[in-house]
């Protein structure tokens, strides 16, 4: 299995230069690729304005770079992001990645950060099957899940999210986009760009692998506003996205009531692939931490806003209240100040 790939670089900036690897099409033989990458090129570069093309080769599958996949039940597979944040992570590859392979054919479970991290994926997805892609499933709209999407687009994969994940992204996936390039730089980011969804799920929708089947449940405002889980039921394996945080603080950006509530009324009797982390045998090892950290988190919030505390001085407050909890933590301190700011103007008129 040969693919095309294309030095593609900023246009008046050839410095800043990355491999981008033509996904619609894998070839059999070196001479049809040639024969066949410069349409390929031409087609994927008249989508992209503001690049060129510096170079143009064809590659064998084994010449690609590939991320670390690892098998947690049959036919499921995790790339385990790095546990920490963006601003201490080399290329923001900090989420958790799933697959799952049926009869017929394959799901993937967020896309990651850029293009370079879903070509990745997809290298390491063909190393272990030729079936084709039928999903891309993204969990939420934060771009260490939802940035690579375009490679599997491009492969054939209709993009599934949340009913709310194509207004999240239009409305905040340019400035995602912006800071992931502002923190990585424009090599690192070349050809990534925001993919919204073909199919939007409201409540539940069962994807059909091919006698294995796929159940996606849309959660209220919870981490965000635009949480998904998938379940596999053949194995019972949840990925449950960013809802379930291990080791990394986690985020609130969608409503901490809402996802406190979402843990209480969830529940499961499998394995917990979460957003980050380790994959959790059971459910009590999986949201035991996260929900006593969030459950402080609301307490604190409501001592110091019954207190009449303004927001500067809330703040602090509510993170040295948390702080006992913080050797659970990685990135506490900025972390638990973002989530006190957020949580504070939630709970403020309630």
């Amino acid at each position: 299995m040969l693919f095309a790939v294309l030095s593609a670089c900023l246009a008046g900036n050839p410095a800043f230069c990355g491999p981008v690897v033509l996904t619609g099409r894998p070839f059999d033989t070196v001479s049809e690729c040639r024969e066949q990458a410069p349409r390929f090129a031409a087609d994927w570069l008249a989508g992209q304005p503001g690049l060129t093309q510096d170079g143009l080769e064809c590659r064998a599958l084994s010449d690609l770079a590939a991320l670390p996949l690892q098998p947690v039940a049959e036919g499921v597979h995790v790339h385990l992001g790095q546990i920490a944040p963006f601003e201490d992570s080399p290329d923001g590859r900090i989420a958790n990645l799933g697959v799952v392979i049926g009869r017929d054919s394959i799901a993937v479970i967020d896309a990651g950060t850029s293009r370079a991290q879903g070509q990745a994926l997809l290298a390491a997805i063909r190393g272990i099957s030729d079936k084709p892609v039928s999903h891309v499933i993204l969990t939420h709209a934060h771009p260490d899940h939802a940035l690579g999407a375009s490679v599997f687009a491009e492969a054939g994969a209709a993009v599934v999210g949340h009913g709310r994940l194509a207004d999240a992204l239009r409305t905040r996936g340019p400035v995602y986009l912006d800071n992931m390039t502002r923190i990585y730089g424009s090599a690192a980011m070349i050809g990534t760009r925001i993919v919204l969804p073909d199919v939007a799920v409201t409540d539940r929708l069962e994807i059909d692998l091919g006698g294995r089947v796929l159940t996606l449940t849309a959660a209220g405002p919870a981490h965000s506003d635009s949480d998904l889980t998938v379940l596999d039921r053949t194995t019972e394996t949840l990925f449950a996205g960013d809802l379930v945080f291990r080791g990394l603080t986690p985020i609130v950006d969608g409503s901490l009531p809402g996802w406190l509530a979402w843990m209480e009324g969830a529940g499961h009797g499998g394995m917990i692939v979460p957003g980050h982390g380790p994959v959790a045998a059971d459910w009590s090892s999986a949201i035991l931490p996260q929900q006593t950290f969030l459950t402080a988190l609301g307490d604190a919030t409501r001592q110091t806003l019954d207190a009449g505390l303004p927001l500067s001085r809330a703040v602090p407050a509510i993170v040295e209240a948390l702080r006992p909890l913080s050797g659970e933590w990685i990135a506490f301190p900025d972390s638990a100040a973002r989530d006190a700011t957020a949580v504070f103007k939630e709970l403020e008129w309630r």
